[in-house]
């Protein structure tokens, strides 16, 4: 104690906590690395020992504090990385039924479980917010222990993560407003939840629209430092902007990085941020476990004890639940609902915003902490549980009920069959809706901070006029696309030509947006000039036909369109190029529990080298050779005479169970290979040995010494009698006292010197 006390006064408290930090962590993560549990936990435990060493009531916790902060942005932004709006809009409706059901169903249990053991009400909607969220990087750890990740139900769970990813983001903030607010209705939470929304959507479309281009214009300067440290400016440029417009550091730091996931340097980037948000990431974590209380913990044992409970069966039960309800078989989502059992990630940073807005006790916080460890632990022997869990509700539960709940397990879907009006409707609309969004953003911004601008450099009607008409001309390329966008469209025209009763509603339709744009317009006038309705409404009219009419415009909205688009869909299209099954490809998998799964291939596996007539696996397993990446070549529907070679990529297209028999085939190891460890004796070395007296070398030729044959090593020189022989004759024979230069393995050598 005093030779820490000692270090600490000769170094900044800056520096001596962050060492006592590492070194702890570090320490831990290796004892837990071999105890093969999650390094989470480590992180938790070398905060509790470093807590009695620095307390909350020390004067340099504020330094940990920060340290924790920066944690929090680095994990949010790497999250961000991993996240991307883009994989939000694949993940379908099975993964946001579910996930609804899910965070409503353990936010309400948590919250009524928070009320029954004699909690305020703010204190238990906390609880429930901390508990309705299952920890993405738990969950993916045990999926690749157990071998998990090829399963069908596998892709349905980290869909369910990403959602939960976002309404965590979300709770965050809605949380922060009921916490200041004291209130959860009113206008305040529709104002904070329009605000987030808009904040998300604004800087998603302006960092989608800009980012991409920039990056690939900048591609020859951005080496990995540069890039590093551009990725990094982004990211806390974005945490100010966030902050400063009232939002948590975090949120900013996510939205960046969910916007540079849009990026086709994604990955790059992500592999550069990994070593600091790791670094960072475990000192937010080692911070999460100083603040619980080991002394005090006896007495909130029983609080723990039933909320790791309400984590589990609850989890069990919705996420179960949630997945039936979103149209998958009854297996499915009892294997899906049994991986979800623990809380993590979220649930400490819930916590510590809690804890700062100073609306729940530092106990919840101990308690939920506690909760996770429990729960974590547990995860993997709960997720064991739900093959004999789903074996034991197909025997007991009624035939009926299983064919009901299995009804809509066939991944077999409709094709599209909306009628002309539905996909011109739904079209229209969704570009109504984002142009009509961006010009309102565009509007707000531009009065609420360029106008007091204009007036300090143009003041009176003066500079209103020019401002108004900067404004208004900013806007247009916009409010073109508004009105015009979709009114040429092969729907439009079909639907025009097919009846007059159509053309009644597809005027209207036009009508409705021109007013819906004068009035964006009549708004900038009435707020700049204060003028009289009539004249405003004229103008804008006049306005809205010179847009409509100006090719300027034209070719304006369609190059901001196009470029849109290609930056938003650029990523797709090149890990589409790289992708080893195309995604078309994956759509035709119509089968009733028939997935798609990639396997590399090893080079000891034992069917390298074999064709896949010899292999038969169709017939031995029930599975389908789909596809065979090999580098760069793709051999789809390979026939019979095609041979497995190292390294490959096999695509194979089969169930569950199908998928578990050929995978332990698979995987068998040649026999050569079967019982031979992995050591530091495998590699080649060169040694030199001598031959002593009586050693079975002395008056062989190396030719029948069996040094090569036998042992699998070479003599490359022989010392003998003060001289040296490089490369000698086979024929010639060793002598006692002979030198002898080989190279081979370690292990292979001593035998020959044993010799």
């Amino acid at each position: 104690m005093q030779f820490f006390e000692y270090i600490m006064s000769e170094l900044s408290p800056l520096i001596s906590e962050l060492a006592l930090i590492l070194v702890v962590a570090g320490f831990a993560s290796l004892l837990f690395k071999w105890l093969k549990q999650p390094v989470v936990l480590a992180y938790i435990v070398a905060g509790i020992v470093i807590s009695f060493f620095i307390t909350k009531e020390d004067p340099n916790y504020e330094n940990i504090e920060t340290w924790a902060e920066i944690g929090i942005i680095f994990l949010l932004f790497g999250l961000g990385l991993e996240f991307s709006f883009k994989k939000l809009m694949k993940v379908g409706a099975t993964a946001f039924v579910a996930t609804l059901f899910i965070v409503v169903s353990m936010i309400s249990l948590g919250y009524l479980t928070g009320i029954c053991l004699g909690w305020s009400q703010m204190t238990s909607l906390f609880l429930g917010a901390m508990i309705c969220m299952s920890s993405t990087m738990i969950i993916i750890k045990v999926f690749s222990d157990f071998n998990m990740t090829s399963k069908s139900f596998a892709g349905i769970v980290l869909g369910i993560l990403i959602i939960e990813d976002l309404v965590a983001v979300l709770l965050m903030v809605l949380l922060s407003t009921i916490a200041v607010s004291k209130n959860v209705e009113g206008m305040d939470m529709l104002y904070s939840l329009f605000k987030l929304v808009a904040f998300l959507l604004f800087w998603f479309i302006l960092g989608t629209y800009l980012l991409p281009t920039f990056l690939r214009k900048m591609k020859r300067f951005l080496n990995d430092e540069t890039l590093l440290l551009f990725s990094v400016a982004l990211c806390f440029g974005m945490v100010f902007l966030a902050t400063e417009a009232g939002f948590s550091s975090a949120l900013g730091a996510f939205i960046m990085g969910s916007i540079l996931a849009e990026t086709i340097d994604s990955e790059r980037i992500e592999k550069l941020i990994l070593p600091i948000k790791d670094l960072f990431g475990a000192i937010f974590f080692v911070s999460v476990g100083m603040l619980v209380q080991i002394s005090s913990l006896g007495e909130y044992l029983v609080p723990i004890l039933i909320i790791s409970s309400v984590v589990i069966i609850g989890q069990i039960i919705f996420a179960t639940g949630g997945v039936i309800l979103s149209g998958q078989n009854l297996k499915t989502a009892v294997f899906s609902g049994f991986s979800m059992t623990q809380i993590g990630e979220f649930s400490y940073i819930i916590g510590a915003l809690g804890l700062s807005l100073g609306v729940i006790e530092n106990s919840l916080y101990q308690i939920i902490v506690s909760v996770s460890v429990v729960t974590i632990f547990t995860t993997p022997f709960v997720m064991k549980l739900a093959g004999p869990a789903y074996n034991q509700l197909e025997k007991r539960l009624p035939v009926t009920w299983i064919n009901f709940l299995n009804k809509d397990s066939s991944g077999a879907r409709p094709v599209n069959q909306y009628s002309l009006w539905s996909k011109l409707l739904k079209e229209m609309s969704t570009v109504v809706l984002i142009y009509y969004f961006i010009c309102i953003i565009i509007i707000n911004f531009a009065l609420e901070y360029g106008t007091p601008f204009v007036q300090t450099w143009l003041p009176g009607i003066k500079g209103n006029l020019v401002f108004a008409a900067v404004l208004i001309f900013s806007l247009s390329p916009f409010i073109r696309a508004i009105i015009i966008k979709k009114d040429h469209s092969a729907e439009f025209v079909q639907l025009w030509k097919n009846s007059k009763a159509n053309r009644g509603p597809l005027v209207f339709t036009i009508i409705f947006r021109v007013l819906m744009c004068a009035g964006l317009i009549m708004y900038v006038l009435f707020y700049l000039f204060h003028t009289n309705f009539v004249i405003a409404f004229t103008l804008a009219l006049i306005l809205l036909m010179i847009f409509s009419a100006s090719r300027h415009l034209k070719m304006r909205s369609i190059v901001i369109e196009r470029r849109f688009k290609e930056n938003f869909h650029e990523k797709e299209k090149f890990t589409e190029s790289r992708a080893h099954v195309t995604k078309g490809f994956v759509n035709h998998v119509l089968a009733k529990d028939l997935h798609l799964s990639d396997f590399a291939i090893l080079p000891y596996y034992s069917i390298v080298g074999k064709t896949l007539k010899e292999l038969n696996f169709r017939q031995f397993f029930g599975v389908n050779i789909v596809t065979i990446i090999r580098g760069d070549i793709r051999i789809n529907i390979p026939n019979g005479n095609e041979r497995i070679y190292p390294n490959d990529h096999i695509v194979v297209l089969g169930t569950d169970k199908q998928m578990d028999i050929f995978q332990k085939r698979l995987e068998e190891k040649r026999q050569k290979y079967a019982n031979k460890e992995e050591d530091i004796h495998s590699e080649v070395r060169m040694r030199q040995i001598q031959i002593e007296p009586e050693s079975h070398l002395a008056g062989k030729t190396i030719r029948t010494s069996g040094i090569h044959e036998t042992f699998g090593c070479l003599l490359v020189g022989i010392e003998r009698n003060k001289t040296s022989m490089q490369n000698p004759d086979l024929d010639l024979v060793l002598e006692e006292g002979d030198v002898l230069w080989l190279i081979g393995e370690y292990d292979n050598i001593i035998k020959i010197k044993d010799l």
